[in-house]
Order: C-alpha cells, then structure tokens, then sequence
C-alpha cells in the first residue's frame, strides 16, 4: 500500500507539472486580438503561408471584432481547447483574462504560442512568445522621434491603445523612459482602445489643449491613423514631429507626405508564420526558445521602397 501510495503521488506531481501528450486533432488554431485590422490579417497571411508547408495540418483563423472584445477572444480559446485542436497560435487581447484558458490548453496537452503580446504567467501555461520586442522597439521610436525635434525638448504626446495590454505596457514604458530621459515632458498616455475613430478626437483635443506640443507618438496602427488623420485636418501634419507604429498603406501614405517622420514596423506576417512554424516544431518534440524576436524596421520617406522596407509593410 506505501508503495502503491507513493506511485500514486508521483504521478499526481507529475499531472501537475507537465501536460501527458499533445492533442490528436490536425487543427492549429490561430487566435488574434482582432480580425478587422491588416495588422492581423497579415498575420493571417503568414499562417496561411506557414499551411502550405505542413502536410499534416490546417490552419483555422479568428479574431473577435474588436480588441477591447476580451470575453470574446476568451470563448474562443476555450473552444478551441474544448475541441481538442493540435495547437494554439494566440495574441492575447489582456495579460491576465487569458490566463485560466491558456492554463486550461496546457492542462489539456495543446502546445500555445503567444504572438505579439505575452501573459502574466510567470512564463507557464506556453511554450514560446514571438514578438517584437516592444520596450526595445519603443526606445528605438523615442530615438528617432527625438532626432527630429529641436532643443530643448518640449511636450510630447504619448497615443496609446489599449491599458492593460502586454505590448502597450511594454511599448509605451520603452517610450517613455527614452524621451523623459531627454528632458521631455510626456502628456498622456491617451487611450483609444485601438479605435481610429475615437484616436482621431484624442488628438484633435490634445493639439487644441497643448499649443506647446512639439512631437506626437501613435502606438498602434488604428492609433497612429487616427492621429496622422487629426494631423492632416488640423493643419499640424509636418509642424509637428510624429512618429506611429505599424505600416498599413494609410501609414505609409502619411510617411511619404510628409505627416509622418517614419513608422516603427513589426513583422506581423513573421509572427503568423513563424507562429505555426513553432506550433509544429513543439508538436514534432523539438526544443523552442521561450522568447522569439521577430524584429522591426524604421520606415522613413527615405528607405520606404527598400527591400527591407517592403519586406514588413502591408
């Protein structure tokens, strides 16, 4: 009986500590903050483009309609879970809503890899995180952003999306301390809940509110949008230093004419691409790297028709 009992321990600790085997289904769930943005449909892209390589498996893609939409992207990765995929690709809308069900496909033997935003886990429940690295990437926009603007530093506007989130903490925090370490004043963060609409207001009022003002930062592509569009109406675009994050064509429009200083560019379709890649290379018992930097380019009117310019702009 002791040494029955003893056995039994044994293997409780191990349920505890390990998930037993992988899921048999030949779905790898791909899961966004949101489908009704290029951002993310270029991660679909990449997905897309990493199915056509794997033999054995199909790609399933979905987003919630927006990105504040938490309960929504919730549901469905327990679904996901609930239909026993082969793999999770996720994006986490909130560093901590997403925990329990992240929890719960790692307690179900289903591999997850987080994309562009990360968890408060303590790095369990997951087996990679593929993103830019977002302090570094918001440092390098305060940098550059700086450049262009004239001693001494005056305000600057931190645009910002969504509180909570992995990359708005991690992108802003980088961001900030760069441009506060060189005497800035930030006003803000203001939040548009990655809303073009609601970021265009944000920054018409803080152009009215900051006559001062001498440089803007847009976080996110509905943000940098929304604030390249308030730029353009309001008679401000090239009087002002701004910077925005992510490249769709509006973006890239903004740069070329000028509203724009450049754009800080992630590889979104890296992240669906390399995402799934990391899916399979799990599912086949290879070693990943918890944390995978899929990089970023600086676009300016300069190198916009580079090749490596081209490689990240969508």
């Amino acid at each position: 009986m002791k040494k029955l009992a003893i056995a039994a321990m044994v293997g409780l600790t191990a349920m505890m500590t390990a998930p037993i085997a992988y899921a048999k289904s030949n779905e790898i769930a791909v899961i966004v903050k949101t489908s009704n943005s290029n951002f993310w449909q270029n991660v679909r892209g990449g997905a897309v483009a990493a199915e056509e390589e794997l033999k054995d498996y199909k790609i399933t893609f979905q987003g919630p309609e927006a990105e504040t939409a938490v309960a929504k992207q919730v549901d469905m990765v327990q679904n996901a879970v609930n239909r026993g995929v082969a793999g999770i690709v996720l994006a986490p809308s909130d560093p901590v809503a997403l925990v329990p069900s992240v929890k719960k496909a790692w307690e179900a033997g289903i591999p997850v890899i987080l994309i562009d935003s990360s968890l408060k886990s303590d790095g369990k429940y997951y087996q990679s995180f593929l993103s830019t690295d977002n302090r570094k990437a918001g440092a390098l926009a305060a940098g550059k952003l700086l450049e262009q603007v004239k001693k001494p530093v005056g305000k600057v506007a931190m645009m910002s999306f969504t509180p909570g989130a992995g990359s708005a903490i991690d992108r802003d925090g980088g961001f900030k301390d760069a441009v506060e370490a060189a005497g800035a004043t930030v006003v803000g963060p203001f939040y548009s809940q990655a809303d073009m609409v609601t970021a265009l207001n944000q920054t018409i009022d803080v152009l009215a509110s900051n006559q001062d003002l001498v440089a803007l930062f847009g976080s996110n592509e509905p943000t940098a949008v929304g604030m390249g569009r308030a730029l353009k109406q309001q008679g401000y675009a090239g009087k002002v230093v701004a910077v925005g994050f992510d490249g769709n064509a509006d973006l890239q429009s903004f740069v070329r004419d000028g509203t724009l200083q450049g754009i800080v560019v992630q590889s979104s379709y890296a992240m669906g691409y390399k995402g799934v890649k990391t899916v399979k290379a799990v599912l086949d018992g290879k070693k990943v790297e918890k944390f995978i930097d899929t990089g970023v380019v600086f676009v300016t009117k300069d190198n916009i028709d580079s090749e490596e310019a081209k490689a990240v702009l969508y």
